[in-house]
Formats: C-alpha cells, structure tokens, sequence
C-alpha cells in the first residue's frame, strides 16, 4: 500500500486532478487485472492503446488514473494524474511502489542481437558458483537463486520486473542479470530501474517487424546505455561496428571487449572441437566446454563483466571451465552411430552465419553439414530468404520446414526462403513442412561422422500454429531419431 503522492516520484506531471494523499493498492496497466484502489496507467501500446480501457479499469475498482489523454468529463471519484509519457511513468511507479529493488542489490543488463541469453545466464551461474546469491531475467527462464520462474517475454513488463526484483531482494540476492530486449528498451519498461552495468554484444538484422528501421532498432538498444548513471560501467563488444556507437554520450564508465583486435578485454581461441575450445583470456590459458568464435566473444564478455563486478580473476576462470551451454544454444547430442547432433536458436542471418562457419571450421573433409532450418511467422519476412541463402551457401545438403508458423500459411514462409536460393544451390534444397519429419529425414540421410545442425527454436518446447502451442522439442526429436538411425 502506498500513497499515490509518494508514488508520482520522478514522473513527469503535468496536472492533478483530486486527491493525492489517498492509498493505492496496486500498479496495473492491464485493466483485467485491476482491483479495488488500483492505480491504472494507461499506456499506448504496440497493437492497443490503454487509454480505450480507463473505463473498464474504473469499473474494476481502479481508484486512480495515469495517462497523457484527459477524458472530457473526468470521474469525480478517481484521481487523475496527466503526464507527457505513460510507459515511463509505468515503469517509474512500479519501481516506486515496490520500493526500488534495483537499488538494492547490483543489477546488470545485456543487450544485443545474438548472445544476451548466453551472457546472462553465465553471468548467474559464475556468481551463484562465486558463492552469491542471485537472480536472472533471461528468454529461457527466470530464476531466485536455485527457484525456477517461467518466462513470458525476453524481458517482462514493469510491473512484474519490479514485483521479481523486490522478491530477490527479499531473498538476499546480491546480484541479477537481465536480457534487456530492444522491446522493452523502446517501450521503456526498464524506467526507473538503476543498473550497475550494461553488456553490449551485437548488433545483426532482426525485430524490423516491429522497428521498422535498423536506425530505430539501433536507437533504442542505444537508449539503454544513454540511461546508464555515472557509477555503472559500459562494457561493449568493439569486433562489432555499433560497439563504439553505444558509448556515445554514455555517461557510464567505458570498458571493451574483443577477440579480434585491441581492447581492453583481450581473448584468443587456442584450439576447438565439437567437445570445447582452449582460450586465452589477458594471457591466461583457460578450456572451456563451447565453441564458436561467437562464444569466445560471450564468455570475454561474461569474464569482463566478472572482473568489473570484482570478483577474482583467478577464481573467474576457475569457473569458466566448469561451465556448459545454456540450453538450445550449439547444445551437441552425439549419436552411438557418430553422428553429431547439433540444437541452436539461431533465428536470424547473422547467427545462423556464426553457426554454420563454427561447424565448418571444425568438421574435417569428407564430413557432410545437414541443415535443417525454418523461418517464424509473423515476424521480420525480409531475413527469411537471407537466412536461407546463408544455410545453402555453408551446408551439403539443406531442410527448409516449419518454424513457428503462428497465424501464417507454413507453405508461403517456405516459398520466401526458397526465394533467397540461387538456381546453382538448388540441388541442395529438400523442402518438408513438417518439423518432425524434417528432422527424421536429416538423421536418415546423415552417415558416420557427419553433422546435423536443427537450427530456429533452441530450448522452446513448443510448436506455435495458428494461435495454439503445441508440444514441440528439437532436442527430443532429434534424440528420438537418432537412437532409431
């Protein structure tokens, strides 16, 4: 319970209209869960604009309103607070009401096309093994120290993020690690949070959907670091060109990382196979269990990040080698047959490039590459005939199928990708809509030695079509066929 005067801290008010001092239960956006004395804050979204439902939220109980639109004949019985920006208020009055967790204990955030996920999990998993107490925030799951949380969205709204934060910090933690998605970046649902530290990793096609522009997706990963305070760090990948770019008129103390060049962080890869590779990292030797000149970017970042945070370096890379892949991410599955299985999420044209160049640099000749590759639905459709492209150029033999369709005919995703195929590459193309005899159909045609790479959906457990999630693993199913190969 809170009164709705402390909670207008930072909030860009620009009228008031009734009561300020009066108590609130609760801060909700979405006017189905609004109960007696809620505060509703009307936020224009993506596809539905809040302020058509103050009326409903009033009906439910709401006994104050946030919004940037004034009704013309205001309810007497509510408070009504203008502001110039509901979703930052939102974010600001979900962090005031439940007492700004984010300053209570060191919370980090990783941003970036590709990596965010690997990042951030390793980050959690390097402190929990440090002896800390912590939290995640990650695409795959959510986690309180060991208690696992099911996650909705890369990042959550405000609402629930603060709810999260203020219950790990009732459970001790000292640290916690966020996926910060250009999403909940542009639609400022990190407002009013204060980070300790931002990771930057890449920068690659994708969200344009939603975008609209690479400018636009480029701003507003750039928002984050431009909201980092002065007693934060920056840490940022310079291998990729927009590295730089993020610490313009950042105030955050700068920090760099890279695997190609000079930097502040310095990483080598030494040796790799499909079982792991040999880094070093400020010239000292570590084996890790990845691969991937990409995942030799990840654990420098995670490594920096570490060292930043003052944890011991020794101690640091103790713990790096301990570590293993987050789930779906180049998770290998070896066959009794010699066939090597691999499960990634690569879903875009620069982390399918990562992959396949990671494969082919450490498959030896006379060893096949099958691809077996979708593209979702209602989502960016310009990358689907480049991703296509990049798997027929880098595999022997490629599967287009069905990704996570959602509400578009499987059929016409597949029609856009084969469009991205040249007439010389066509010999390698098979095309089967369905996922699970796609994946059937790379295990029959796979000899000994040989690679299979189920690439798209990673750790989801789910096949989404037409509205309905239903049951779908790439790692059960490709366990599944190869014990029958």
């Amino acid at each position: 319970m809170m009164k709705i005067e402390d909670i207008l801290t930072g909030i860009e008010v620009v009228s008031v209209i009734g009561t300020k001092n009066r108590v609130i239960s609760g801060v909700e956006f979405d006017s189905r869960k609004v109960k007696k004395d809620s505060l509703f804050v009307a936020v224009k979204g993506y596809k539905t604009d809040g302020h058509d439902f103050i009326n409903s939220a009033i009906a439910s109980g709401a006994s104050a309103v946030i919004c940037e639109i004034l009704p013309e004949n205001p309810e007497k019985s509510v408070c009504w607070i203008k502001t110039t920006d509901s979703a930052k208020a939102l974010g600001l009055a979900a962090a005031s009401f439940f007492g700004n967790p984010s300053y209570s204990l060191k919370l980090v955030g990783v941003t970036g096309t590709n990596g965010k996920t690997t990042i951030a999990t390793l980050l959690y998993r390097m402190f929990i093994r440090l002896g800390y107490k912590c939290g995640l925030f990650s695409t795959v799951c959510n986690y309180i120290n060991e208690k696992e949380l099911e996650a909705t969205h890369t990042t959550p709204d405000p609402v629930q993020l603060n709810k999260l934060l203020s219950e790990m910090v009732s459970e001790g933690c000292d640290y916690a690690f966020m996926e910060v998605s250009s999403h909940s970046a542009d639609q400022k649902r990190i407002a009013g949070l204060k980070f300790d530290g931002g990771i930057f990793t890449n920068l690659t096609h994708d969200h344009l959907d939603y975008h609209k522009t690479f400018d636009n997706y480029l701003a507003a990963k750039k928002s984050f670091f431009d909201s980092l305070p002065q007693d934060s760090f920056a840490l940022v990948n310079v291998d990729d060109r927009n590295g730089r770019v993020m610490l313009q008129n950042c105030q955050a103390r700068h920090y760099t990382f890279s695997v190609r060049g000079m930097a502040d962080y310095r990483c080598t890869i030494i040796e790799q196979g499909f079982e792991g590779m040999g880094l070093k990292i400020q010239g000292d030797e570590v084996w890790t269990r990845f691969i991937g000149d990409f995942n030799a970017s990840n654990l420098l970042a995670v490594f920096a990040a570490s060292d930043l945070l003052g944890a011991a370096r020794k101690e640091i890379l103790t713990v790096l080698s301990y570590l293993h892949p987050v789930p779906g991410r180049l998770e290998v599955i070896k066959s009794p047959g010699g066939i090597s299985g691999i499960v990634d999420y690569a879903h875009t044209p620069d982390a399918l490039l990562n992959v396949i160049d990671t494969i082919n640099k450490i498959r030896e000749g006379g060893v096949q590459l099958i691809t077996v590759v979708g593209a979702g639905g209602d989502r960016d459709r310009t990358k689907r005939p480049k991703m296509a492209a990049i798997c027929a150029e880098g595999s022997n033999k490629v599967i287009l199928t069905s990704d996570n369709p959602r509400s578009e005919d499987p059929e016409k995703i597949l029609d856009e990708m084969e469009a991205g195929i040249t007439p010389d590459l066509k010999r390698k193309i098979l095309r089967i809509t369905n996922r699970h005899e796609a994946i059937k159909t790379a295990v029959m045609l796979a000899k000994e030695g040989d690679v299979i790479l189920i690439a798209g959906k990673g750790h989801e457990t789910y096949q989404e079509i037409m509205g309905v999630k239903n049951h779908f693993d790439d790692r059960e199913e490709l366990k599944n066929a190869l014990l029958l190969k």
